[in-house]
């Protein structure tokens, strides 16, 4: 081990070409390429150009109601809808997501809490095309884990109820 440095995870980071400041609510969808900082209110989709490597990322101030489409997400704001992460997504302590979490690399903090689903997904193009994956993968409810379970067993068995 002498002579090696540690690696830290790959952390997006790079400038933020648009904000949404503290001061502003945004109704209806965004699209964007490059860096997206969000400190205000967003009403609506957030979807990162595709095929770009953008990074959106909430403060603890910010808040989106709607789904999130990015490769690069660090919240560590409120979040009320779905996120799909195709790269990495980042929850710092005061991040608080309201929805399902669809990810290929995930960083959680302790404090962080989602009300949801965490979607472990492998092939990054997929969440992008996808509205509604049904996966037997990593689900997890943070709140009930029988949820869960319930869930699963839904899945394994086709969506048959008996």
């Amino acid at each position: 081990m002498l002579g090696k440095k540690k690696q830290k995870p790959r952390r997006p980071t790079g400038h933020f070409d648009t904000l949404i400041s503290s001061r502003t609510t945004v109704e209806g969808d965004v699209q964007f390429s490059g860096g997206l900082h969000v400190d205000g209110k967003v009403h609506g989709k957030v979807v990162a150009e595709e095929g770009s490597d953008a990074v959106l990322r909430i403060s603890e101030i910010g808040e989106i109601a709607g789904d999130i489409v990015a490769p690069h997400v660090i919240i560590n704001g409120t979040v009320h809808g779905d996120v799909y992460a195709s790269a990495h997504l980042e929850l710092a302590e005061k991040a608080s997501i309201n929805g399902n979490v669809y990810y290929n690399l995930i960083e959680m903090a302790m404090g962080a809490s989602v009300n949801g689903n965490l979607v472990h997904q492998r092939e990054p193009a997929g969440l992008l095309t996808q509205d509604k994956p049904r996966v037997k993968s990593e689900s997890f409810s943070s709140d009930d884990r029988s949820v869960a379970a319930e869930a699963e067993a839904e899945v394994e068995s086709g969506g048959k109820s008996e």
